[in-house]
């Protein structure tokens, strides 16, 4: 047995040390693993893929969200780490704001994506922050940063007589997709790669069967991964596909990270991520 002195300072003890290893968590959670950037490469097989486009570098990255956490410091950091990947195109999967007042995020948010280099273009899709905010102001910064907005449209990149088909639909969560006219836009033949916003659109695209990937962002992989059992919280639209690769009939569907957080303002197990797709044709 022991004494109740010695019980008392034991159990002090104890919380004492549960509340640094609480805060140290926190102070990581916060303040490191946000700004900890994860390059990811991924190697992907598509079977349209035309042989003139072997080995094409696709770079995604997505949901900014400036103002919450990210800053021009930090956005600028990101696009060296971008362009360092040498890509051919680089695609934006929507929610560069958060909420309220964005007019004044916006200068730094232009700069910053200006700077991004690419042999082919620099392409985006809204996502439904963007729409309950101001999406005529994101539209607008996009034009001035020379990046191609291609909600619901298709950018067709070619090599030769060779065609690459990118496609974009506008926000699903805010019913502003337009599935069917971007079909209408996309030529029967070539390898077709899908933006959308929320991962769950791939059980609306994938039947069509005329994409052979879609990549999307929005879940922010939950921003918190528990060993064991995932993502406690996730938002709306993204529940079947929270994080990675996964196979949706004959479509691949890829859900990236994200940059930025939403509140509340951390990321545990759950870096952000800047994907580089190496497209390989299946020979």
């Amino acid at each position: 047995m022991i004494s109740r002195r010695r019980f008392l300072k034991i159990s002090l003890g104890t919380a004492a040390t549960s509340a640094i290893s609480g805060l140290t968590a926190f102070a990581y959670a916060h303040e490191i693993e946000p700004s900890w950037v994860e390059v990811k490469p991924v190697m992907l097989t598509l079977p349209r893929l035309d042989p003139a486009f072997d080995g094409y570098r696709l770079v995604q990255i997505s949901d900014i969200h400036m103002g919450t956490g990210m800053t021009a410091e930090r956005l600028a950091s990101i696009v060296e780490l971008v362009n360092a990947q040498t890509p051919d195109m680089v695609v934006i999967t929507g929610d560069f704001v958060t909420h309220g007042d964005i007019n004044f995020q916006m200068p730094a948010l232009r700069e910053g994506l200006t700077q991004l280099r690419a042999v082919d273009n620099v392409v985006a899709i809204l996502g439904n922050h963007d729409h309950w905010t101001d999406h005529s102001v994101v539209r607008r910064m996009l034009a001035e940063a020379q990046v191609r907005d291609i909600s619901n449209g298709v950018q067709t990149i070619q090599r030769g007589q060779s065609s690459l088909h990118i496609a974009g639909v506008d926000d699903y969560w805010e019913r502003q997709d337009r599935l069917d006219d971007v079909l209408a836009l996309l030529p029967d033949e070539g390898c077709a790669i899908l933006l959308a916003h929320e991962p769950d659109y791939a059980d609306i695209s994938a039947p069509t069967g005329r994409f052979d990937l879609q990549l999307s962002g929005h879940s922010h992989g939950g921003q918190v991964i528990l060993p064991f059992i995932g993502p406690p919280i996730l938002p709306s639209y993204s529940h079947k596909y929270p994080v990675g690769q996964y196979q949706v009939g004959s479509m691949i569907q890829y859900t990236n990270r994200g940059l930025g957080t939403v509140a509340p303002m951390v990321r545990f197990n759950c870096r952000p991520e800047i994907t580089v797709f190496t497209l390989r044709h299946q020979g």
